[in-house]
Parts: structure tokens; sequence; C-alpha cells
């Protein structure tokens, strides 16, 4: 083809170029139809909401073993990083010096009891001698009165006497009678009388032997209660001496350092031959008991005052399973077994303005070790009334708000304010900007704009190469 051919037919399409449109300008061209968006109509549903909170693993119990005895260490009966037993001997202290003592202390409490012995026998003479006394003073008082009884007699019979002799020596007066006559009276009267000063002397010593007999009664009853005094200070000493004795027997178990609870021991921080004090400040090793765990999580106390009031206004409810707790490993992995809240702290820390949430979480295979990091997903409640968008239906205006677009009544797209609570697997869970029944633009937001009419058509109606999002499945958390 030459070039003139070539000219022509490319003057013949410019030409024609030109001519269609001004053919068709008498012609209005249709307005474009109604872009086609799929749309979710909002349903509120039952979700539970869950937060995850960072934390440390702690044992469950932690004991530090530290000697109760000063000496030296003899041996060390362990294996370090195994598990022991409660009771199990850790380590032997050198037991010479306390087996001295407790010998020492055997000695005194066997000498306390024989002086125990030698005082309740002083007791029983002492008893006996006031026994004594007690049988002489009756005798005395006996003795007493067999001499006022001869005392009595003596002075009766003399009463005659007197009076035969008064008589007797007036009628000597009158010679009627004789001189012998009176003389017999006069001597038998002497006898009386002697016999009555006799009778007064036996009185006065009966009466002695009566006062004697009861300074010995005294004497017996002090020496009575001083050998009972003796009885009571060597029930005193055994008692010290058996006191002295559990307390040597007490430090020569000591010797024996043994495990205090059951769990893994750690590393030993002294070898044998080494010195130890009572109480040191630092630990021989240190037992940590595995089979269950702490998990100790700070949780803000704005958190918490949200959720009172939310729980407060009906907005959350609160299930059976919200003292049930997920951990999250530091790989991400979910660990197999569920722990329980336990506790939540009764004082906000004042430099952070946080409280301590603590779980027990099970650990058989002592998967999970103290000062590991963890995530507990900790359950707040149940929000009855929840509605989820889809992630893919929320764009940002250039403030970084949240919205969406729903289409009204009218098929016109209208723009949403939003306010997002928390992620819910691939939606968000709105707390303000939508109702029951609005429909959320999900697939076509690229195509509209506010007050444009647009067709809407269910997200299921959707074409099959459009992204579809599932449904909202297990529990919230909320966002970061």
């Amino acid at each position: 083809m030459t070039d003139t051919k070539w000219v022509r037919i490319v003057l013949a399409a410019v030409a024609a170029a030109v001519c269609v449109p001004g053919c068709d300008r008498g012609k209005q061209a249709p307005p474009p139809p109604p872009p086609e968006v799929a749309t979710l109509i909002m349903q509120a549903q039952p979700i539970p909401l869950t937060v995850e909170l960072p934390g440390r693993i702690s044992a469950f119990l932690v004991a530090e073993i530290r000697p109760q005895v000063s000496g030296l260490i003899q041996k060390r009966l362990f294996t370090e990083g195994v598990d022991v037993k409660e009771g199990d001997v850790l380590y032997e202290i050198d037991p010479s010096s306390y087996q001295a003592a407790c010998d020492s202390a055997e000695a005194a409490v066997a000498l306390a009891k024989a002086s125990h012995v030698n005082s309740l026998a002083a007791v029983t003479a002492a008893k006996a001698g006031h026994a004594t006394a007690v049988a002489s003073r009756d005798a005395a008082k006996a003795a007493l009165a067999a001499t006022h009884a001869a005392q009595a007699r003596a002075e009766a019979n003399a009463v005659p006497l007197r009076l035969r002799t008064q008589r007797f020596k007036d009628l000597l007066a009158d010679k009627a009678v004789s001189q012998q006559d009176y003389d017999d009276a006069s001597a038998a009267l002497k006898q009386a009388e002697a016999g009555i000063q006799s009778a007064a002397a036996a009185v006065q010593g009966a009466e002695a032997d009566v006062v004697r007999a009861q300074a010995a009664i005294e004497v017996a009853l002090a020496d009575i209660q001083k050998a009972e005094s003796a009885v009571q200070s060597a029930q005193a000493g055994i008692g010290s001496a058996e006191a002295g004795l559990r307390t040597a027997k007490i430090n020569l178990g000591y010797t024996q350092v043994k495990a205090p609870i059951d769990g893994r021991i750690g590393r030993s921080a002294i070898t044998t031959g080494a010195l130890v004090t009572a109480h040191q400040p630092v630990p021989l090793a240190t037992i940590q008991q595995l089979n269950r765990v702490y998990v100790d999580v700070p949780r803000a106390t704005t958190d918490l005052l949200r959720l009172q009031r939310r729980l407060a206004d009906g907005r959350l409810s609160q299930d059976a399973s919200r003292n049930s707790v997920k951990l999250i490993l530091e790989d991400n992995s979910v660990y197999p077994l569920h722990g329980t809240l336990q506790f939540r702290d009764v004082t906000v820390d004042p430099s952070t303005g946080s409280f301590i949430l603590r779980m027990v979480f099970p650990n058989p295979d002592n998967v999970l070790l103290p000062g590991m990091f963890v995530r507990a997903v900790v359950t707040e409640g149940v929000n009855e009334n929840a509605i989820l968008v889809p992630q893919q239906a929320v764009s940002r205006d250039p403030k970084g708000n949240p919205l969406a677009l729903i289409v009204d009544q009218s098929g016109v797209a209208q723009v949403r304010m939003l306010t997002l609570d928390r992620t819910v697997t691939d939606r968000w869970l709105v707390s303000k900007g939508l109702s029951v029944g609005d429909r959320v633009i999900v697939e076509g937001l690229q195509r509209v704009r506010p007050g444009m009419p647009v067709r809407a058509v269910p997200l299921a109606a959707a074409k099959p190469d459009s992204a579809s999002t599932k449904p909202a499945s297990g529990p919230a958390t909320k966002a970061d």
C-alpha cells in the first residue's frame, strides 16, 4: 500500500470521528444506573466480652530453705531440679554439739526427778513427825486431866481433915480429947495438904508437857510446809529440765534440714563443708510447687469502673463461666487447660492506677514456669444486644474517626459516625451509631458517595468474586 493511500485512510477516520458527535448532538444520553452495593442488615445478638491482660506466672507455693541451727553441712541429700516430698531430708548439719546438749538435758531431767522423789520423802517424814507430835499432845492433855482430877481429890480429902483438926484443937483446950488424938489429926491434915501441893505440881508439869507437845506440832507443820515447797520447786525443776530437753531435741532435729512442702527444688546455694548460721538471709535452696500456678495480671481501675457501670445499667450481664480464664502463651499458642479467677486485690497501686487480678491454673505437665510472660483472656460479661459490623464496612474520616455508609429507606447512601468498642473475630462491636435493622454497605464502597442513590442487594446475593463476611463466632476481645 502506498503512502497516499495511508493518508487518505487517516483523513477519513478523523472526519468520521468529528462527524459522529455532531450528528448525535441533538439527542441526550440516559443517566447511568445506580451502583450496586452489598448490604448487611444489623441484628442484635448476645456476645460474651473478654479482655486480654498481660501477666506473669508465679509458683503456687514457694519455700525458701534456711537452716534453723548453725553448723557445718555434712551432706546434701538431693539432686538439683528434681521433685521432692514434704519431710524429705535435704541437708545434714553436724549434730555432735546438739547431741551433747540433748544428753545434758536428759541428765538434768533425771536429776530434777530424783530431787522430786527426795522432796516427797521429806514430806512423808514431816507428816509422820506431825502425827507423833499430835499424839504426844493428846497424851499430855490426858495426863493433865488426870492430875487435875488428883488435885481435886486431894483438896476434897483435905476438907474433913481440916474440920477434924480444928475440932480436936478446940476439944483439946477443954481436955475433951487427948493430945495424941490432936497430933494424929494434925499429921493427917499436913499429909493431905502435901498431897494437894504434889497434885498442883503435877498439874503444872502436865500443862508444860501440853505446851511442849503443841510446839512440836507447830514445828512439824512448818516442816511439812517446807517439804511441800521443796516438792513444788522440784516439780518446777522437772518442768524446766523437760523444756530444756525438748529444746535440745528440737535443735537436734533441726540438724536435718527437711523439705517443708512438696515441689521442685532448684539449685543448691552451698556445698558440703560450708558453715551455715541459723535463719541466715541467703536460702540454701528454693522449692516451688508447680502442679498449680498463679497468674497475676494488672487491671486499670478505669476498666473496672467502666465494667461496673455496664453491669449496673444492664448493658452487660454475667454468665456462669465468668470466672473461667483462658491463657495464651508467649508463642501465641493457647494453653489447653482453663484456669479460675481467684480474687481481685483490694488495694490500688497509686503509681500505676491499677490493681491485681490473680488466677489459678492447673499445671500437671509443668508447662507453665514461674516468670513466664502470658496473656490471660478474662470474661467481663455478656452483651445481650450486641451489634456487630464487618471490619471491611468501617472506614475512617481524615481525623481518624470511624464511620460507615448505610442505605436509608429511599435507597440513598448515608453516613453514620460510629463509636467502636472492640473487635469480635473479624467484626467490630459497635456501641453507638448503628441500630437494629440498619442496612450497612459492606461491598461496593469505592463506587458510592454519601447522598448517592444505590441499588442495595443482600450480602449473600453479591457476585461470587465478592468477599463475604462470616458470622461472628467466639468471644469478643477488647481492642488494644
